[in-house]
């Protein structure tokens, strides 16, 4: 199965769409984004290692994490607008404590479509305040970042599918 990472930022938009299907069930994938002990394992690029702040997964909910490397630390937070259990999306905003004020919060959408043989496609659409907004998200890293995670999340939902 492929699992390619695919990430589309066409030149003069303000959006970005992530796609990364995985071997395991929506169910699980949803758990894995939902469950603050579980997105830890994962969430990032492999050389930080991430705390919760505060994590309320649900429909008017808020979440903090703190990633941190060495003596570097990097916090992130949101709104969670909207969590479907029953049509596995998340809708919420994302904002990197880095840069002040509110041009680099984004809006994301998070879908989970359902594919043959138990597997999951996992979609993420956001919407940023500007392209310039849009141009520094792609330009920090994160595509290393979402690879080296979603990989981890690869071993972590064979584990949880294996019981272990």
């Amino acid at each position: 199965m492929n699992k390619e990472l695919t990430i589309l930022a066409k030149p003069g938009s303000q959006e970005v769409f992530i796609s990364r299907a995985f071997d395991a069930p929506r169910a699980l994938v949803f758990q894995a984004h939902t469950d603050p002990d579980l997105i830890v394992q994962f969430l990032g690029p492999d050389d930080l290692e991430t705390k919760i702040d505060y994590w309320e997964m649900k429909s008017g909910g808020q979440y903090r994490y703190v990633s941190s490397r060495g003596n570097q630390s990097f916090g992130f937070h949101g709104v969670i607008h909207e969590v479907n259990s029953v049509e596995f999306y998340i809708t919420q905003t994302f904002q990197f404590e880095g840069i002040p004020g509110n041009e680099n919060v984004s809006l994301d959408f998070l879908m989970l479509e359902e594919l043959p043989g138990d597997r999951t496609l996992l979609k993420i659409h956001s919407i940023l305040p500007s392209v310039m907004a849009r141009d520094m998200m792609i330009q920090s890293g994160m595509e290393k970042g979402i690879s080296q995670g979603y990989a981890r999340l690869d071993t972590l939902l064979s584990d949880l599918k294996n019981g272990s």
